[in-house]
C-alpha cells in the first residue's frame, strides 16, 4: 500500500482551523485521504479539535466600519483591511472606513476604488475593501449597527414591527440596541432554527453521531444527537440564545415581552456580524 503524501499547506490550514497538534493533523489528513473538510470533522469526532477555533485563521489587520442613513432604514457594514495594526488605528484609515461604508449606504453599486487607491498612496500600505453588507428596511422597522473591540467586530441588524409608530418609541430603540450587543457578544450564526442551512445542521448531526460510544441502540443514539442539537441551536440561533442582560430569559421571550408592552409584533428579520480577518464562507 503506497503512503499518502500530505500537502504541508493543508496541514497548516487544518492546524489553524482546529487548534490541533502537527502529528494529529497529519494523521487526520492521511485517514481522510487529504480531504480537509473530512479531516476537520474527523478531529471533532475524536474530541481533538476545539470547536471555538473552528472558524479561526490568521487574522488580517483592519477594521469594521458602519453607516446608517435614511432615518435608520438603510445600514451598511464594511471590512477594510491593511497590513499593520499601526495603520488600522490611524485616523486617516478610520476615516477611509467611514467613507467606504457611507458610499455603499448611499448607493448599493458605489465604486470605492478611487478612495482605496488614494489611501494606499497616502498611507503606504496595501489596503483592500474586503467585503460589505447592506440592509434596507421594507415596511416598518429599523436597522441599527454596533462596532465593538476597537473596530474589530461589527454588527448590523434589522428589527421589524407592524406599525411605524412602534419603531419611534424609546422601548423599541433600546431593544434594537440590546440586540446589536447580543449579536456582537454571543456570535449567533442565524436568526432561528428554521434559517440554519440544512448542510450545516446535517453536518453537526453527523459529527454528534460520531461522538456517541459504539454499541448504543439506534433510538438512544438519535436521542443523544437531538439533545446535542438543542444545545447547538441554543448557541447558533439568535432567538434561542440566553439574553446577555438576563440569562434566565431567551431572546424569543424578550421579543414576546416587548411585543406585549408595545402592543405590536416585533421580530428580528436578519443580521450581519463581521469580524476582521475571519474566514468567509463560500
Amino acid at each position: 500500500m503506497s503512503e499518502i503524501v500530505i500537502d504541508a499547506q493543508l496541514v497548516r490550514t487544518l492546524r489553524e482551523r482546529t487548534g490541533t497538534g502537527l502529528m494529529e493533523c497529519k494523521r487526520a489528513l492521511a485517514e481522510c485521504n487529504g480531504d480537509l473538510e473530512a479531516a476537520v470533522d474527523f478531529l471533532r469526532k475524536k474530541g481533538a479539535a476545539s470547536a471555538a477555533k473552528k472558524a479561526d485563521r490568521e487574522a488580517k489587520e483592519g477594521l469594521i466600519a458602519q453607516a446608517i442613513v435614511s432615518g435608520s432604514k438603510v445600514g451598511v457594514l464594511a471590512e477594510v483591511n491593511c497590513e499593520t495594526d499601526f495603520v488600522a488605528k490611524n485616523e486617516d484609515f478610520r476615516a477611509l472606513g467611514d467613507a467606504v461604508a457611507k458610499a455603499f449606504a448611499d448607493s448599493p453599486s458605489a465604486d470605492v476604488e478611487a478612495l482605496r487607491v488614494a489611501a494606499v498612496q497616502k498611507m503606504g500600505e496595501n489596503i483592500q475593501v474586503r467585503r460589505h453588507a447592506r440592509l434596507e428596511v421594507h415596511g416598518s422597522g429599523l436597522v441599527a449597527a454596533y462596532i465593538h473591540t476597537g473596530g474589530k467586530v461589527g454588527v448590523l441588524v434589522e428589527v421589524g414591527a407592524s406599525n411605524d409608530s412602534t419603531t419611534q418609541s424609546e422601548d423599541f430603540k433600546q431593544l434594537v440596541r440590546d440586540l446589536t450587543l447580543q449579536i456582537a457578544a454571543a456570535s449567533p450564526v442565524c436568526v432561528s432554527r428554521e434559517s440554519v442551512p440544512k448542510e450545516l445542521a446535517d453536518r453537526e448531526r453527523e459529527v454528534y453521531r460520531g461522538q456517541v460510544p459504539p454499541g448504543k441502540p439506534a433510538n438512544i443514539v438519535e436521542k443523544i444527537v437531538e439533545g446535542k442539537m438543542d444545545s447547538f441551536y441554543s448557541n447558533a440561533c439568535l432567538i434561542d440564545q440566553a439574553f446577555i442582560k438576563n440569562p434566565d430569559q431567551t431572546v424569543t421571550q424578550l421579543l414576546a415581552e416587548k411585543s406585549k408592552v408595545l402592543g405590536d409584533t416585533i421580530s428580528v428579520r436578519r443580521f450581519v456580524r463581521f469580524k476582521v480577518g475571519e474566514e468567509i464562507s463560500a
